[in-house]
């Protein structure tokens, strides 16, 4: 078996060969070899005389078994080839030979029933032998693997005929490959003989006579008692692969690929594993806990199973503790798996902390699992995991599923579009799932999202019956659409645009929790903002990052004294908020299409050259009194001050790159260059806000660090349930101490013009939780 379609055979066979079609076909081979003949043997390569001198030394050096006197022998896909009748006469008369043909094993029995008496032959198929464990000292094929491994079915017959090899040989048994050692081939070849196994690689000598062409190879695996890992060794020169460029490319890359995850597994590197390497030992007895081990593997293959996975599988650092589950497995959607909680070592820690698993495999979706829902996906991997889970096992109970969700009950797409700067973008209307019987998650929400942080809502807004809000009247309707709708597919998407056209965003709303944060922090300088305010002059300030521009449009609302300034560098953005969110300009709000960071750079510039105050009355100052460092009272003097533009900058923007653990804002906001322009540019009682997302404590120690070298006095608010942590920057020396937060929080509250009294409580409440940052 094994003559692979570019190798030359005869005229003759050449003309047989093309009634086969697909090697792997029993029907075929039974009748390419009814119209042979079983006296006419056919050699796919590496007839004898090529072969013999390089087998017979590896047969001879085999010891032989203290419960044999020979060398018991399988020929695995014999076909009518001589080979086993060579070697019988050169001595090894234990010789077993299987094909699926039973054409092919008749004829060869009756070949050789005289002569070769205690020959073997066996109708079976490779892929499924009728062997028990241990049985065979050699396991010889000659093109077997090459057929099962044409490139169009994919490597499941290769892998399954593999692992029964593994199965039937003994321990210090042989596996002599003879083959074409294509790519495909070897790329299966080679990772199933990893741990465990001494193997090399040998090139066959051509016949003199032959004109250049695919020369032969032989694979010699040797299996071993202990799980230890070598690198493959190459027992040829160069020169034997002259004779086709593209199969000793081919050959050269494999093996130096495989060479190269060898060394990074005996370097410790982190590395994928296969099922099989870790069964193997690869990484101690997976049947017992090791806490604090962490891994990375590959679940599933071809033919056995619907999908193949990544998976990571931790066992938690802590086993004293009391565990929910002795083992659990924690699906990541492909949306969500370039989160740092899911991507990084650190954050997948923390999942194992928070699923109460002694033993997590956290498995990471991709493209490929995008059409399947998660019902399929866990039917599929049940069987795959349940090898992993403990000895101890809860006894055999079935091991929980868990996934990451974003709650979402109902979906609408109501835009999807691409930009240059942003790259894909999906706004969606959604309705939520609402256990908690929490009145506004009943309500429809409409989302921006970016592509490349699919899991994190850029804004998010509610949606009502022209842009207008009744409370009671949504209650009433709202428990009589819950009511209708709970026969819904969980989870099901619509596509058309129908209730989104009777809806309009409501700006007097803030759904996002982290915003109610940036506005509570106002509380810091309300001394400041409210003497402005009361002389009839404005505030102003700055918003990088326009989103949807759903904050600025809420301080336009709330805060008639504010003058707001939008910058945003993807001009796409503001006409998708103007066009979906309802976002509008005027004389108070304007938005600049430019680099924030350039933006406040240049506005730093020009407000350090020029000291004259351009909007603040310095009268509006002499009744603001703060706490000044060292404690005592002091009024601000204004003519002290260095005046600039800017009273308030609120940073607001999200990464492209969430590999390194900061979600918001992109790094080169964080950069203590930036900050210092940020403080050049804001009045002296100015402030400033940064939205900061990163479940890595040691990336916000660094940010906040920064910021103390720049700012004189820094607050922060954790939102709760929350990743989000928003940080405060004081210019002024002087500051607020926290036990004055509260009566700040009510002298904003009355600077806001609310049309909810909810909001009002949410932003005081807040305002509360402000913590100094020493």
């Amino acid at each position: 078996m094994g003559k692979k379609k570019n190798q030359q055979p005869s005229a003759s066979a050449g003309g047989l060969l093309n009634t086969l079609g697909d090697f792997t076909s029993k029907e075929n081979w039974d009748n390419f070899f009814t119209i042979r003949g079983s006296d006419d043997s056919f050699e796919w390569y590496a007839e004898w005389p090529q072969l013999r001198d390089s087998l017979l030394p590896l047969l001879q050096q085999q010891p032989l078994p203290s419960s044999s006197p020979s060398l018991q022998i399988l020929v695995p896909g014999c076909g009518n080839s001589r080979l086993s009748e060579h070697l019988y006469d050169a001595g090894f008369g234990d010789i077993t030979n299987i094909d699926f043909s039973k054409v092919v094993i008749s004829g060869m029995l009756r070949r050789n029933v005289r002569d070769r008496p205690n020959m073997r032959w066996r109708v079976m198929d490779m892929t499924q032998m009728q062997f028990p464990d241990d049985t065979f000292d050699v396991v010889l094929d000659k093109g077997g693997l090459d057929a099962l491994m044409e490139p169009e079915l994919g490597p499941q017959l290769g892998s399954k005929y593999l692992s029964e090899v593994k199965r039937v040989l003994k321990s210090g048994g042989k596996f002599i490959c003879l083959t074409l050692a294509e790519s495909h081939v070897l790329g299966l070849l080679f990772p199933k003989f990893r741990f465990g196994w001494n193997v090399c690689l040998y090139a066959l000598p051509q016949k003199l006579s032959s004109k250049p062409d695919l020369r032969t190879f032989m694979v010699v695996a040797e299996k071993e008692c202990s799980n230890e890992l070598h690198q493959i060794m190459s027992c040829y020169d160069h020169s034997s692969l002259a004779c086709n460029p593209h199969q000793a490319s081919g050959l050269l890359e494999a093996l130096e690929s495989e060479n190269k995850i060898r060394g990074e597994y005996l370097s410790g590197s982190d590395v994928l594993y296969s099922l099989e390497d870790l069964q193997l030992g690869a990484k101690g007895d997976l049947t017992k806990l090791s806490p604090g081990r962490r891994l990375q593997l590959t679940l599933g293959e071809q033919g056995v199973s619907r999908f193949c996975y990544k998976a990571v599988l931790l066992d938690a650092k802590q086993q004293s503790g009391a565990f929910t589950f002795h083992c659990g497995v924690f699906i990541v959607p492909k949306t969500r798996a370039h989160e740092w909680l899911f991507s990084s070592e650190e954050g997948q820690w923390q999942v194992v902390e928070s699923s109460k698993a002694a033993r997590l495999i956290m498995v990471l979706l991709e493209t490929s699992h995008a059409n399947a829902d998660m019902e399929d996906i866990q039917k599929d991997l049940s069987p795959l995991v349940k090898p992993l889970a403990p000895a101890d096992n809860d006894k055999g109970n079935q091991i929980p599923f868990m996934t990451a969700s974003d709650g979402v009950k109902q979906r609408s797409i109501v835009y999807q579009g691409s930009s240059s700067l942003t790259g894909p973008i999906v706004i969606e209307d959604v309705v939520y799932q609402n256990d908690d019987g929490d009145f506004s998650r009943s309500l429809p929400f409409r989302r921006l999202i970016f592509q490349r942080t699919e899991d994190l809502v850029q804004s998010e807004a509610l949606l009502t019956r022209d842009g207008l809000f009744d409370r009671s009247v949504y209650e009433t309707e709202m428990k009589k659409a819950s009511s209708s709708s709970k026969s819904k597919r969980r989870g099901a998407q619509r596509r058309n645009n129908e209730p989104s056209s009777k809806m309009k965003v409501y700006h007097g709303y803030l759904a996002s929790s982290y915003h109610t944060g940036i506005i509570s922090g106002f509380s810091l300088i309300s001394s400041y903002l409210e003497n402005v305010a009361s002389v009839g002059n404005r505030v102003k300030a700055v918003v990088l990052g326009l989103g949807a521009g759903l904050l600025p449009m809420f301080l336009h609302g709330c805060m008639q004294f504010m003058q707001i300034e939008a910058v945003e560098l993807d001009p796409i953005m503001l006409n998708l908020a103007k066009d979906y969110f309802s976002f509008t300009e005027d004389e108070r709000l304007k938005v600049h299409i430019a680099d924030g960071i350039q933006f406040v750079r240049d506005y730093g510039s020009l407000s350090a050259a020029d000291n004259t105050p351009l909007h603040i009355n310095k009268d509006a100052l002499s009744n603001e009194v703060l706490l000044s460092s060292n404690g005592s009272c002091e009024v601000p003097n204004p003519e002290s001050q260095r005046s600039t533009a800017i009273d308030i900058i609120i940073v607001d923007v999200d990464s492209s790159d969430s590999s390194s653990g900061l979600r918001c804002p992109a790094a080169a906001f964080v950069e203590e260059s930036f900050l210092r322009n940020i403080k050049d540019a804001l009045s002296e009682q100015g402030l400033f806000v940064i939205n900061l997302v990163s479940r890595s404590p040691g990336i916000k120690d660094v940010v906040i660090s920064r910021m103390k070298e720049v700012f004189s006095h820094l607050f922060c608010l954790q939102l709760e349930g929350e990743v989000n942590l928003v940080v405060f920057g004081l210019c002024s020396e002087a500051h607020i101490e926290e036990d004055c937060i509260p009566e700040a929080a009510l002298r904003l509250e009355k600077l806001l013009k609310f049309k909810h009294p909810e909001i009002s409580q949410s932003i005081t409440d807040a305002a509360k939780k402000l913590r100094r940052l020493k």
